[in-house]
């Protein structure tokens, strides 16, 4: 039995623990007296599972609930991505911001199943056609590193793979993901392999078997008969729920990939084949004693738990604390120290307190703690059983020394509220609230920079600030834990907890993200635009010396000092007019630095703070620096007025703006012949069609449009035809193929109709224009198009034949259709020039005689 140094157990269970308590969720966990007695069956259960896969999504959520809530499993499922290279159905977030919001939607499937969730440092480069480039680019051995860490932490029974390491997987970060937890089963055992891991207290783990959770989805039956297979479609009276149901639900969590599901019940099977160790044959565990009988000196353990179930009596729970309390001290008396001892002393205490009826929260009536202000911390504390209570300290941040007594040394009232509230300092030297793997930049694309090997695995980062309350029953202290959360109640949705989190004096924001310099129409330079910088207050002083400064590179183009008066939650603002004499050789980025002098100390700060916020979710904020990308090159555009349809969210309109064009949102009702003859283009967000059936149903209106002049531009669909609905998109047919993309930014672009006007008017594309691309160059391409169809471009990923479905244009009466997979969406907030020309010539295509 592999054995863990206390510091390092009780580090490990606090970590990993937090993915299934309350913390940074929108309504705290309440446990009910059905929940409670599921949790006393689980405490006789003493295996784990592990399920590995690449994304948010790819975990099978039919079966991670009827292994953590049927098999009463420790369950765990390692996403060694956080799926910031995926496309967004909710929302304009791509990249970082993508990722984020997946991270939280993981964390809240993993709420609704009850499994833990885990990380690597892999970043989603962006869609990979095999496992050799996914392993290149994250970085095979980093990588590897990480699922070995998170296997000697978590110290798994079986290790579960969710794809095969080949074709068969479907793309090449699912089959890494397999090579992966193939070559982890094995050199997580290897003291020899990753032995710097060791000083930090694990030890080397060997896994009793490592399978594979064969599946049959996207045409391809990978399950035979021969294989391990198990009914996971089982029926949970407790909860009142089947486990496919749970399944559903959680699988509808991934709400920004569209992957809202239906609560299945019934029998559901699932297969396994064996790719490590020896062969299941009647329990995935099989050889495993998952008993406490694994354990040296927990022989009493099983029959004192199997009392406290027998006498427990779900209408009066708090009757199971004496025992429950007793059974904590035998477990603290085991001799051999191993992760389950600390476990599950955890999960002992977490009942006594339910059973107990306690309610205990640390709250702040604020969003936000700000460097070198003060916090207003309420504590409320409700013991809502009869059960001999003591309340005897609580503290901040584990800062023991600082522990106030007001009220405390006395035995809880029955139902009785305890609150009051205390002020605090935030320390200057506190950190920032910034996710932890974004706290160091990103030095390769394949991967995060985590120096700290503590963190590496972790879902998310700790509470910014946490409170301790330390209560005692029957002669024992149980210290218990919860986050000081950002309560408030909203007039709609009622009580809700947001995190609390670290933030600067000052945030600083310069829009807009990317500017245009030399836009011309004609002849004529359409007006210098301006750069709008905004800096919030946090705090008030007054009369404080500040310095306005924009930076390019180590150069300040804008200087501008003035006293000012700060107040909270003031916003200042300064429009500024664009420097001169940027050239295109020289960094395109600019900085808004804003500098203070309080008491004689310099402050600067340049760094942004971003919300997102959506329902399903907690709030998410994060810090960056706000440059504005400047482009100097030429573009020249044609036609004044643009209506955009929204798709499934991309910042398309935020570059149609900065070509200096008169840009509309247009909606169902406005899709009428009068109306759009108003427009010289009109173009479609992405996905659009797959989201509005409108646009399928008012597809001769568009026709018309085209017919009389106007410029239909089609950003890239999923697929136009789903099972035996077929969309109807333009004047004459093509197919949309999911599986047919060019990956590889940087693949060569052949103009193979070199004289089209959309490669020359009104700008001159040329191979430079699709130099720097990021992540992809096309997505979702047009095949079997009608021979009307132009393609002016050919490209392919190394290993593929050339495609010409990139662009496929058409005339149509006096005007045009085009269908653009090449990835715009992605290109323009990224400020490449080359993608600014190419939409500009879309917008212009002449109009056919």
């Amino acid at each position: 039995m592999m054995r863990f140094s206390l510091r390092v157990c009780l580090a490990i269970i606090l970590c990993i623990n937090l993915s299934i308590l309350e913390t940074n969720a929108q309504i705290p966990l309440i446990n009910n007296s059905a929940d409670i007695y599921m949790q006393l069956k689980k405490l006789k259960v003493l295996g784990s599972i592990l399920y590995i896969a690449a994304h948010p999504d790819d975990e099978n959520n039919t079966f991670l609930p009827y292994l953590a809530k049927e098999k009463l499993y420790r369950t765990g499922y390692l996403s060694l991505t956080r799926g910031d290279g995926g496309q967004n159905l909710i929302g304009s977030e791509q990249g970082i911001d993508l990722g984020l919001i997946r991270t939280q939607e993981l964390l809240a499937a993993r709420r609704q199943d009850g499994a833990e969730q885990f990380f690597s440092r892999a970043y989603e480069f962006g869609f990979s056609k095999n496992a050799d480039e996914a392993l290149r680019i994250w970085d095979k051995e980093k990588i590897l590193s990480d699922v070995v860490w998170v296997i000697r932490q978590y110290q798994p029974d079986v290790i579960i793979a969710r794809f095969p390491g080949d074709a068969r997987a479907g793309h090449g970060h699912h089959a890494a993901s397999s090579i992966l937890a193939q070559e982890a089963f094995t050199a997580a055992a290897d003291p020899k392999r990753f032995p710097e891991q060791l000083k930090y207290g694990v030890s080397t783990w060997q896994a009793k078997r490592l399978l594979w959770n064969t599946f049959n989805f996207g045409g391809n039956n990978t399950t035979n008969n021969d294989q391990f297979k198990m009914d996971v479609g089982g029926y949970n009276p407790l909860i009142g729920k089947s486990y496919g149901e749970i399944g559903g639900e959680a699988r509808s969590m991934h709400k920004s990939q569209g992957e809202g599901r239906p609560r299945r019940r019934g029998p559901f099977y699932e297969y396994f084949a064996t790719l490590g160790g020896d062969a299941p044959k009647n329990e995935l565990t099989d050889g495993v004693d998952i008993s406490w009988n694994r354990l040296k000196g927990a022989d009493k353990i099983p029959q004192q738990i199997e009392s406290i179930l027998q006498a427990y009596q779900f209408e009066h729970p708090e009757k199971s604390v004496d025992a429950l309390v007793e059974l904590y001290k035998n477990i603290q008396q085991i001799s051999e120290k191993s992760v389950w001892v600390y476990k599950k002393m955890e999960e002992v205490k977490h009942l006594i307190v339910a059973c107990s009826g306690l309610f205990f929260e640390a709250t702040t009536e604020e969003e936000y703690a700000v460097l070198g202000e003060k916090m207003n911390v309420n504590f409320f504390i409700n013991k809502r059983n009869n059960v001999n209570v003591q309340l005897e300290h609580i503290w901040i941040n584990n800062s023991v020394n600082d522990a106030f007594d007001t009220l405390f040394k006395s035995t809880l009232p029955t139902n009785g509220n305890i609150t009051f509230n205390k002020v605090f300092e935030v320390e200057n030297s506190k950190k920032l609230s910034q996710p932890y793997w974004l706290a160091n930049k990103q030095d390769k694309i394949g991967s995060f920079n985590v120096e700290d090997q503590q963190l590496i695995g972790q879902d998310e980062n700790k509470a910014a600030y946490f409170a301790d309350f330390s209560f005692s029953i029957n002669g024992v202290i149980f210290t218990d834990q919860k986050p000081v959360q950002y309560k408030y109640v909203d007039p709609v949705k009622g009580e809700l907890y947001q995190p609390y989190i670290v933030i600067t004096p000052i945030i600083v924001s310069l829009t807009p993200d990317v500017v245009l310099t030399n836009v011309t129409a004609g002849n004529k330079q359409i007006a210098n635009p301006k750069l709008q910088l905004q800096y919030k207050s946090n705090f008030t002083a007054k009369q404080i010396p500040v310095t306005i400064q924009l930076l390019h590179g180590s150069k300040a183009v804008f200087v501008k000092d003035t006293l000012i008066d700060f107040e909270t939650g003031k916003v200042f603002a300064e429009s500024i007019a664009m420097p001169s004499a940027f050239h295109k050789d020289q960094d395109p980025n600019i900085v808004a630095a804003i500098s203070t002098l309080i008491n004689s100390k310099k402050h600067i700060y340049t760094s942004y703070l971003r919300s997102i916020k959506y329902d399903h979710i907690p709030a998410i904020h994060y810090f960056f620096q706000n440059n504005a990308r400047i482009i100097s090159d030429e573009v020249k555009v044609r036609g004044k007025k643009i209506g955009y349809i929204t798709g499934a969210g991309d910042k398309v309109p935020d570059a149609i703006l900065q070509l200096g064009y008169d840009l509309q949102y247009l909606h169902e009702g406005d899709i009428t012949d009068e109306k759009l003859k108003e427009f010289d283009a009109i173009l479609l967000g992405i996905r659009a069609h797959n989201i509005f059936d409108y646009l399928s149903n008012k597809n001769d209106v568009l026709n018309r449009y085209v017919e009389n002049g106007g410029n239909l531009i089609v950003q890239y669909l999923k697929s136009n035809q789903i099972g035996l609905k077929k969309i109807k998109v333009g004047p004459y047919p093509f197919i949309v193929n999911a599986s047919s993309r060019v990956t590889e930014e940087n693949a060569p672009v052949r103009f193979i109709l070199p004289e089209h006007p959309v490669l020359n008017y009104p700008n001159k594309i040329e191979q430079k224009d699709f130099d720097d691309w990021i992540q992809e160059r096309s997505t979702y391409q047009a095949e079997q198009v009608d021979p009307h169809f132009e393609m002016p471009l050919s490209m392919n990923d190394s290993a593929d034949k050339p495609a010409s479905g990139s662009l496929a244009i058409t005339k149509y009466g006096k005007g045009n259709f085009a269908y653009v997979s090449l990835v715009l969406f992605r290109q323009l907030p990224a400020g490449n020039p080359g993608a600014y020309k190419l939409l500009a010539n879309l917008i212009a295509l002449p109009q056919n005689k």
